[in-house]
């Protein structure tokens, strides 16, 4: 809902967006994983319409700047 994580997991599983929405609700309600979780999959999951990451986006810009 808030970057689209659980429905880009859900997508690539083919699942739906509930089962992954609650288990990363249950995975942060005991222990904490799941905060680290969705923000790994903020970084790391391309965006549909550039198709690069966040994460790719700032290491491009890094090295292009070394350049």
């Amino acid at each position: 809902m808030i970057a689209g994580v659980a429905a880009g997991i859900a997508q690539y599983l083919d699942v739906d967006v509930t089962l992954i929405r609650i288990a990363l609700a249950v995975l942060t309600v005991l222990g904490g994983a799941g905060i680290p979780v969705y923000l790994a999959g903020w970084l790391l999951i391309p965006d549909q319409v550039s198709g690069q990451s966040i994460a790719g986006d700032l290491i491009g810009s890094l090295a292009s700047r070394t350049s």
